[in-house]
This record gives structure tokens, sequence and C-alpha cells, in this order.
């Protein structure tokens, strides 16, 4: 039976295996360490040095270190493989699942990966082969080729024999196929179905015949929508003559989730590819600083529109106190609108309906916003030393429209690079931030230079 840990029981048995590591003392650490969840021993093994590291592949086979290399992340797959035996790392891989196998091959290089596929169970090494064949972030690039089919004569008896059998080299079993003699698939069965019917029964008789599937060339993104819509463990890929070559597993979905966030939230912050942070310094800098070098000269665009603006300055010097307030009161307010419009196109909320109920919403807020916050402003400008009621009226107008057109602004540009089917989330942050600068800094100039003669 496993066994969990909490926080605090981790750190003393994590010092109790140690120990055993340090003493050599073989079999009081694998029985400590194998009745683990497999979790909490990724866990423990993260904290290791080298030298644990090494002394712990002497003391586990290969198949029980399978399943804590599968929990790694990729570049620390890389550093682990690399401490390996030969013969060790082989009779691991074929351990792993092809998905996780194809994940791994995909970030060593070329060369590498052909010497380990050359090495590998052939039947295994074709399956990678294929995966590896596809694009990177297609159906067939994710899939795992360790699956179930079952022929439509079968009985319920013959199939839970057969999965007593098969069962443990699937990926999962929770939905087993049904293919006929060309090997299309024509239906599924749930292992609910499976226990709850008679044993007798005929496989033809219980199968679902309407499955929803994908193409191997489907984008992961269209297959994780198509596991949450459908409420699906897994789907099936299949080619267009409906032959099954593979399944999409939630856990493989959770993964691309998991992926995609991390990208989007990168492009918002516009350092997308620096977010990991095994990527060094200079790689790092390299992701960023294109953008930062695009938004300097979005900078000297506002730089430009103040100077445009000097003669309004130096006539009413007083006017620059508020310069820092409108740009930022302008970016706070478009960065607000356009994580709700990201988040919603991530999820596939809006439609054409939804799309100008959002207008309509967004433009009353920001109304709402602009009224209060314009007030607001207006009455702390009156009693501030050196100001008047015009100043205060020429402040609070500006940020009025400021906040209302940022708002707009906000929701309106990713909903555009949606529509140029351009990811959204490359609306970023900071390219909204700047560009709602430069709009709030006119509004404001124009607003003080219209009615410059009341100040």
């Amino acid at each position: 039976m496993e066994r969990t840990l909490n926080i605090k029981n981790r750190e003393e048995f994590t010092y109790y295996l140690f120990l055993y590591l340090k003493k050599n003392e073989k079999d009081s650490f694998r029985k400590a360490f194998l009745d683990l969840h497999s979790t909490d021993q990724i866990e423990i093994f993260k904290q290791m040095s080298e030298e644990k590291r090494k002394r712990l592949y002497d003391y586990l086979d290969p198949i029980e270190f399978a399943g804590i290399f599968q929990g790694l992340a990729l570049v620390e797959q890389k550093i682990v493989f690399s401490e390996l035996e030969d013969a060790f790392a082989l009779n691991m891989l074929n351990e792993l699942a092809a998905d996780d196998i194809t994940d791994f091959f995909g970030q060593i290089p070329d060369g590498v990966a052909s010497f380990l596929l050359n090495k590998m169970d052939e039947k295994e090494a074709n399956n990678i082969k294929q995966l590896l064949s596809y694009k990177e972030e297609a159906a067939g690039s994710i899939m795992t080729t360790e699956f179930i089919t079952l022929a439509s004569k079968e009985t319920v008896s013959e199939v839970m024999e057969r999965l007593r059998n098969e069962g443990t080299d699937a990926e999962t079993i929770y939905y087993l196929y049904v293919t006929n003699e060309d090997e299309k698939l024509i239906g599924i069965v749930s292992l609910r179905e499976l226990i709850t019917s008679l044993e007798d029964e005929l496989i033809e008789n219980i199968m679902k015949e309407q499955v929803v599937s994908v193409s191997p060339l489907t984008d992961q993104e269209e297959v994780s929508t198509l596991i949450k819509d459908y409420d699906l463990l897994a789907v099936p890929v299949v080619t267009d003559d409906e032959k099954i070559i593979g399944i999409v597993t939630v856990d493989d979905i959770i993964d691309v989730i998991e992926e995609e966030t991390t990208e989007d939230i990168g492009q918002f912050a516009a350092v997308k590819g620096a977010l990991d942070l095994n990527v060094d310094a200079f790689t790092a800098t390299k992701k960023r600083l294109p953008w930062l070098i695009l938004l300097l000269f979005f900078g000297m665009l506002t730089a430009g529109l103040i100077g445009g603006f000097e003669g309004t300055l130096a006539e009413v010097a007083i006017l620059a106190v508020f310069i820092p307030l409108i740009a930022d009161m302008a970016g706070n307010t478009g960065t607000q609108s356009l994580a709700i419009v990201v988040r919603g196109l991530a999820l596939e909320r809006f439609d054409q309906s939804r799309i100008i109920k959002l207008l309509k919403r967004e433009s009353l807020t920001g109304l709402m916003m602009g009224v209060v916050c314009g007030i607001v402003v207006a009455i702390i400008t009156f009693f501030l030393p050196n100001s008047s009621l015009a100043l205060g009226f020429v402040v609070g107008i500006s940020l009025f429209v400021t906040v209302l057109v940022s708002t707009l602004t906000g929701t309106v540009i990713p909903l555009i690079i949606d529509k140029l089917k351009i990811d959204p989330a490359v609306a970023s942050g900071p390219f909204i931030t700047t560009v709602n600068d430069i709009v709030g800094l006119f509004i404001y100039f124009s607003v003080a230079t219209a009615l410059i003669n009341y100040l």
C-alpha cells in the first residue's frame, strides 16, 4: 500500500532516506522509498545531489525508476539521463509511455535520439518514429499508441480476461475502442459499461457508435477544448479513413493547458520564452529585449507628443504634475480590459452576439469608471496649492475621456488581433500600456490646450 506524506512528514522522511543512502543501507532505503506515492518519490528525488542520485540508480531497477523519470520536467530529464548507464537508460525508456518518450526525444539532439531509437525495442521505436513525424502541438505529437481495441463480437467476459493480461500495457483502460476487420473505429465502450454488463453480453450491444475523435493534425488546443466540452478522459486519434492510431488522454491535455497558459502569460507580459527559470540570462535577454526595443520607440513617440505641447506646458507648468497620473490610469485601465478579453478568447466564450454584449458592457463600465475617477481627481486638484477650478475641470475631464477610451482600446485591440488569426495574447500588457499612454497624454494636452485661456 502506497504511503503519502504531508510537507512536514516529507521533510522528516527525506532526512531518513538520505541517511540510508549515506550509510549504504540499500534494503532499508528501498523499503521506505518504494512504499511512497510516486509524487512524493519525485519530490524527494528532486532534492538529491548528483552523488545521491547516482546511488539511487544502483538501488532501483529501470522499471521502478521509470515512474520518477516520467514525472520530471524535460530540462531535469536531460540532466538525469546523462547520468544513467546506457543499459539502464534503454531499459527505462522501454517502460515509458510512447508520448512521454516522444516529448523527451524532441528535446535532445537528433543524432542522440536516432541512436537511442536504434537500440530500443523495434515495435516501440516504430511508434516513437510515428509520433515524431507529426509537427509540434498537433494531436499526433501528444497522442499515445498504447490503447486497447476490441472486436464487436467479443463478449464482456472475454474482454475482462484480456484486460487482466493487457491492461497494464495500456495508457488507460477507462475507454476501450471497438474496431472492425479493417481496423476502422466503429464504437467505444467505457470501463463502467463493461463492469456493469452481463458476462455473456456482446460488445456490439453495449458500445456507443457515436464517437468523438480528432485527426492527428488537429491542433492540441482544439483537442483540449473538445475534451473539456465533452467531459472526456481520452479522445481517439483517427486517420482520414477512420483507422484509430492513438489516443490523447486527459493528463496530456493538462500538460497542454499548463503549456498554453504559460505561453499566454509570457506573451501578455512581453516575456514569451523567458518564464522558464532554467533559461540562462543571455537567452532570457534575447527573448525580452525585442519587445523592450519596440516599446522604446513607442516611448519616443510619447516624448515627441509631450514636446509638441511644449508651449502649453511652458504657459501652465502645473500641468506637468498630472502627466504620470494620466499615463498610469490609461495603462492600468487598458490592461484590465485586455485581461478580460484575452481570457474570454482563450476559453472561446465570444461569438458575435457576445462580442456586441462585451463592447456594450465595457463602454458602460468605462463611462462609469471615467465619471467617478474624473470627479475624484477634479476635487483633489481643486484643493492643491496654486490650483483653480478650471485646472480641476481640465484634469477631471481629461481623465474621464482617457479612462473611457483606454477601456475600449483594451477591449477592441485583442478582438481585432484575434480576427486576424493572431494569438490575442500578443496584445501584451506593455503594448497596451504604451499605446494608452500616448492616447491618454494626447487627450490630456488637447483638452488643456483648448481650455488654456481659462487656466
